[in-house]
C-alpha cells in the first residue's frame, strides 16, 4: 500500500499512486506535551488515537454518529486489521494534518488509508492501511452498513 524509497540513508514514505488524489476527510491536530515522551517526540500509540479521531469525525460528517448508529441499528465499528508505517517523528507543538482515504467500501467493511503529515511541509510522518468492519452489538457478528451510509461513501459525480 505504501511505497518507500531510500534517499540519503533516510526512508521517505510516499502514498500509493492508486489512492484517490484527495482525501475524503482531513483534520488538524496539535501535538501537546501529553502526547510526547521526555524528548518531545510523539508516542507511537498516539497516532492510532489521531487516526481514530479523524475516522470518527469523517463518519460524523456523513451523518454516522457512533452512539446513534448503536441506538438505532445496534451497529458498532471495529478495526479488523491495521498496518502502520512510522516514517518520521512528530514533535511537541507540531501541527499535523490527519487524513482519511476511502479505498473500498463493501457491504459490512471498508478499507481505508490514513496519513499523518506535518502541516508546515506536508511531509508524511505516519501512514496506515486498515479495514474497519461493522458488527452487530448484541451478537458480535458482521452486519451490513445501513443503505443510507453506503450511499454517502460514494463520491459525488
Amino acid at each position: 500500500m505504501i511505497e518507500s524509497r531510500i534517499v540519503s540513508a533516510r526512508t521517505i514514505c510516499l502514498p500509493d499512486p492508486r489512492l484517490p488524489r484527495a482525501p475524503v476527510f482531513e483534520m488538524r491536530v496539535r501535538v501537546y506535551y501529553e502526547d510526547t515522551d521526555a524528548g518531545g517526540i510523539v508516542y507511537h500509540a498516539n497516532y492510532l488515537r489521531y487516526f481514530e479521531r479523524a475516522r470518527t469525525d469523517w463518519l460524523r460528517s456523513l451523518g454516522a454518529v457512533h452512539t446513534e448508529l448503536e441506538a438505532r441499528h445496534g451497529l458498532v465499528f471495529v478495526v479488523r486489521d491495521i498496518g502502520i508505517d512510522y516514517c518520521a517523528p512528530a514533535r511537541l507543538d507540531d501541527e499535523l494534518i490527519v487524513d482519511v482515504h476511502l479505498i473500498e467500501a463493501r457491504r459490512a467493511s471498508m478499507q481505508l488509508a490514513q496519513f499523518a503529515r506535518r502541516a508546515a511541509s506536508s511531509e508524511t510522518l505516519v501512514s496506515a492501511t486498515l479495514r474497519v468492519a461493522a458488527i452487530d452489538r448484541a451478537s458480535g457478528r458482521a452486519t451490513g452498513f445501513p443503505r443510507w451510509l453506503t450511499d454517502r461513501f460514494r463520491p459525488p459525480h
